[in-house]
């Protein structure tokens, strides 16, 4: 095993390896084959922007005993050997006539069985990195050896965060803290959408953020359309409500929370929809507890919405959060996944104002055995107003 590591002590990615052995030996699996960025930083730590490249596969292979054998293309080896990863191998890449596919194909038939089985993800909010021909192939060379779907043995372990994970999240929640606070100040220096957009990216990143992969949100009189469109160059006037979304990095892991603020006085619509999310969102933090399911976060927040007569948003209310923006579960009606202490959440309450208008907010939570710890620094009770 290799001594050095990426992001934390080479112990922690061994204790995810036995976790995920422990999960492939309860279903069967002799192997895990792994091709996604989120997967692999995983597993090994190995932490990159070049997967914005799609010229070339990665593939970590975890075997039902030992470490993790990485299969990467040559450009990746000096990282990947800071990592706590000692077995590297590797072949020049891009290759329009084996690009991975022969290497791979030995190193599976060399832990696995013939008779053995190779789990790979293959469920909601998964993907396969790699050409679908090639897959094709490597599964055509490694016969008769079967593939399975390991979508569970991924869920199952990443969804519940160690303390080193938790600390991690609660960082870059800090740090988009710390943006928040300098929007009313970004502005009233310059109200364009667009602008208030990039200059906020520019405030995360000064704040500490490794990269922004993700801002989002909206303005409108009165509340907003949708919260995943570009932003326009239209300057915000008196009545907007302006909402910025999130998804900022530190050391591989995501927060994904939301603010709300009122440009000038706000209307009793607007003011009265702040106050239902504030009140879903504060039902949550009471009423959640490890062993409830995901479809009862859904109704709990919901419902909250409803008592206090306003229509719920559509779609989920929430979800998972980790090395990846969202992740599993989803708070809706039909995710029946339970909810573990030490998994990382969001609560996402969304209220429908009238058509084409709607208001959302969001917290990054973290749930304990007595309930929800807050990650993100929670929302002000009143609208935020920012006078121009």
């Amino acid at each position: 095993m290799g001594e050095g590591s990426l992001v934390f002590p080479a112990g922690e990615y061994v204790r995810r390896t036995r976790a995920l052995q422990a999960e492939m030996a309860a279903r069967g699996n002799d192997a895990l084959m792994l091709t996604s960025q989120a997967d692999i930083f995983y597993v090994t730590g190995f932490l990159t922007r070049f997967w914005e490249s799609p010229a070339r596969p990665w593939f970590v292979v975890v075997p039902s005993r030992g470490a993790p054998i990485a299969v990467i293309p040559s450009i990746g080896q000096d990282l990947m050997a800071r990592c706590w990863i000692s077995d590297i191998r590797t072949w020049d890449a891009p290759d329009p006539f084996d690009d991975g596919v022969g290497l791979l194909s030995e190193v599976l038939k060399e832990v696995v069985p013939a008779t053995g089985c190779i789990g790979i993800p293959m469920g909601l909010e998964t993907s396969l990195r790699m050409p679908l021909g090639d897959y094709a192939r490597v599964a055509e060379r490694i016969a008769p050896r079967r593939i399975a779907d390991a979508t569970e043995v991924i869920h199952r372990v990443r969804e519940v965060k160690s303390g080193a994970e938790i600390d991690r999240i609660r960082d870059i929640c800090a740090i988009a803290d710390a943006a928040f606070d300098k929007v009313p100040d970004i502005v009233r220096d310059g109200p364009a959408l667009d602008r208030v957009f990039r200059q906020f990216q520019m405030a995360l990143l000064a704040a500490g953020a490794d990269w922004v992969s993700y801002t989002a949100g909206g303005a409108g009189q009165g509340g907003y359309g949708d919260v995943i469109s570009p932003a326009a160059a239209a300057p915000l006037r008196a009545g907007d409500i302006l909402m910025l979304d999130t998804g900022a990095v530190r050391d591989g892991y995501f927060c994904d929370f939301d603010r709300n603020f009122s440009i000038g006085t706000p209307s009793d619509d607007a003011r009265r929809a702040h106050d239902v999310l504030f009140k879903a969102t504060e039902a949550a933090l009471a009423q959640l507890r490890p062993g409830m399911r995901a479809c009862d976060a859904h109704r709990i927040l919901s419902g909250a919405i409803a008592a206090e007569g306003a229509i719920p948003g559509g779609g989920r209310l929430g979800h998972g959060l980790g090395v990846t923006l969202t992740e599993w579960p989803s708070f809706t009606t039909k995710d029946l996944t339970v909810l573990r202490e030490g998994m990382v959440l969001t609560l996402e309450p969304a209220v429908v104002l009238a058509p084409g208008r709607i208001m959302v907010h969001e917290e990054n939570i973290v749930l304990r055995e007595d309930g929800p710890e807050l990650l993100s620094r929670r929302a002000s009770a009143e609208l935020p107003v920012i006078e121009l």
